[in-house]
């Protein structure tokens, strides 16, 4: 997995490639990387997973516990851009009832602006 960072508009985006499974965990997680910005007193975040092809229970837990962490300090943190695969293991586990999910990158980045 790779995770790049870039800002628009005072939102961090990460864009993320490859897969987020258990057995490639890196050194830095997803989840560290949001709890970095976190620290550092950014408060919006948007996960760009357009380029993400697989995500296990392992990945569920990081997103969910970025989301948490987000929410627990009174910040945002959205996703964009999942394929429908990933879309099914959002439902499955119902996340789509908690996490803000967009189709595209500008719809989540105006949703921010509206917040």
């Amino acid at each position: 997995m790779v995770i790049d960072k870039r800002e628009k508009e005072g939102i961090v985006i990460f864009d993320v490639e490859g897969e987020i499974k258990r057995s490639d965990v890196p050194d830095v997680t997803l989840h560290d990387r949001v709890k970095t910005e976190l620290d550092e007193g950014r408060r919006f975040i948007l996960l760009n997973f357009e380029k993400v092809g697989f995500i296990d229970s392992f990945g569920v837990g990081e997103i969910l516990a970025s989301y948490i962490s987000t929410h627990n300090l009174g910040g945002k943190l959205k996703l964009a851009r999942i394929s429908k695969k990933l879309t099914l293991v959002f439902q499955v586990t119902m996340l789509t009832k908690v996490l803000d999910i967009f189709e595209d990158e500008d719809a989540a980045l105006r949703s921010f602006l509206r917040d």
